[in-house]
């Protein structure tokens, strides 16, 4: 096993030293707010979707100048940092993102750190009450008189110990302001001290801090619709208890037709046939007279007391698209190697978007070559680069369409021939990527060719940003590779 190094184990002067290696537009501080989590954090974790580069980077995501609200981020650009890899979180409305539920106005902000670096102060703002959710996230979004602000003091983060491998995290706990409910968006801002670079995190979240309204209302939950239905998809919210499951709370339905499941409407009858049911729990949205009535949208959950009900979870059945075809057509025949050294025009055809990986594995079971793209319906070559040796192979098909309900695999046999040569390595890139240090060999898939970590302190390098150090392909890749 190759031996693991993280940056934040380095300490300060090996940072300083890494530092004078990079040449993005500021040093590699990486991080986000992991608790509670940034929009960016949960696009990796699957509950956000659509997110672009966000979903395999959080901790890059919101790099941008310091000085806001007075200078810094452009409006509309809050969210990604103005980069545009990271531009899909800048899309912003009343539905579009998980929201986090807030229980308590005491929280605990825990930002977690793929690379350290000194910081000046951490700022949080949160939208102002009236803010238009559906209107792109600007200054005029925010009150701009930050809530909680903590004095960093240009320190690294206090609870890492020396010498330690991992990650640091840094905990701040700060009061939200108590007119704040429902529907917010918080942005956390960590201000990098040794740099001209501050990070951007936005946060979705349903404050619902108050226990219990005047008249017995709880707020136990919402039913946010982000996805779309099929016929035959089921929808459930089911009612918990400090027993467990409630049968008697719970409501489910099943979507009947394309128009039933359109994302506000199975939220709409599902939180109406709640309601038809129930009269000690209530699905829907609280009116200026008090009532609570469902809308075709997001529908927030309220129990009273006496149901024991403390919270819901929305449960999704989804049936698979048994039409979906994902194929490999035969390879007309065997392929050549100069130097043991080849490139194979892999077509393939479907009728559905996926997302679609192709591997070709060795005799022994090695991958040697990889490709990963978004495909649409129709046909496509997919031109791998191989790095192997003659003899027999696999060609190993995933596809994954974008809603995550279908997967589609197909596997055909390759025979390699002409002559060796090819150079060993440990891993294809960015195959346990945490893991890589001074010497570890990757083949990079984009050219087919072998890359060898550099020594420390360049290695710490390795194992950050594809965009800035993907070997032969990020911007800055030779601060961290060479070529074998």
């Amino acid at each position: 096993m190759m031996s693991k190094l993280t940056i934040a184990s380095l300490g300060v002067t090996s940072l300083a030293i890494l530092a004078t290696l990079a040449s993005p537009r500021y040093a590699a501080a990486h991080g986000y707010l992991n608790d509670p989590p940034s929009r960016a954090l949960l696009c990796q974790k699957g509950l956000n979707k659509e997110c672009g580069g966000a979903q395999y980077e959080p901790q890059s995501v919101g790099e941008t100048d310091k000085g806001f609200p007075a200078t810094g981020v452009p409006d509309g650009k809050i969210a990604s940092g103005a980069i545009s890899r990271f531009a899909a979180l800048d899309v912003q409305s009343a539905t579009r993102w998980h929201k986090t539920e807030i229980k308590d106005r005491s929280v605990a902000f825990d930002w977690y750190y793929k690379a350290t670096h000194p910081a000046t102060k951490y700022e949080y703002f949160i939208t102002q009450n009236g803010w238009n959710p559906n209107a792109e996230l600007a200054r005029s979004s925010f009150a701009l008189t930050p809530f909680c602000v903590i004095d960093a003091g240009g320190r690294l983060p206090t609870d890492q110990p020396p010498g330690s491998e991992g990650p640091a995290r840094e905990k701040h706990s700060c009061e939200l302001p108590s007119d704040r409910s429902g529907h917010h968006v918080i942005l956390g801002i960590w201000t990098v001290h040794d740099t001209g670079g501050a990070f951007h995190n936005v946060l979705d979240v349903n404050i619902v801090a108050e226990a219990e309204a005047p008249d017995g209302w709880r707020p136990v939950g919402n039913i946010t619709p982000r996805d779309e239905l099929w016929g035959g998809d089921k929808v459930k919210v089911r009612a918990m208890t400090g027993e467990g499951e409630s049968a008697e709370f719970s409501s489910q339905i099943t979507i009947a037709s394309a128009e039933d499941g359109k994302p506000g409407n199975w939220s709409f009858n599902l939180a109406r046939q709640l309601n038809e049911a129930h009269t000690l729990v209530r699905a829907g949205v609280r009116g200026e007279d008090g009532t609570i009535a469902p809308v075709r949208g997001a529908n927030n959950l309220y129990a009273k007391q006496e149901s024991g009900v403390n919270r819901y979870e929305l449960q999704m059945d989804l049936v698979e698209d048994a039409q979906a075809e994902l194929n490999i057509q035969p390879v007309s025949q065997d392929l050549e190697l100069v130097k043991g050294r080849a490139t194979l025009p892999l077509v393939v055809t479907g009728n559905r978007s996926m997302n679609i990986e192709a591997t070709v594995f060795d005799a022994s079971h090695k991958p040697v070559g990889a490709v990963t793209r978004a495909f649409e319906p129709g046909s496509a070559t997919l031109d791998i680069a191989l790095l192997s040796e003659p003899g027999q192979h696999q060609i190993k098909l995933t596809g994954v369409t974008p809603d995550g309900r279908t997967t589609r695999q197909a596997l055909e046999n390759l025979t390699l021939t002409g002559e060796g040569g090819g150079q060993g390595y440990d891993a294809v890139y960015p195959q346990d990527i945490d893991t890589y240090t001074a010497g570890t060999t990757v083949l990079q898939p984009a050219d087919g060719k072998v890359y060898e970590c550099l020594p420390f302190p360049a290695s710490g390098w390795c194992k950050q940003s594809p965009h800035h150090y993907g070997p032969g392909t990020g911007s800055d890749w030779q601060d961290a590779w060479k070529l074998k």
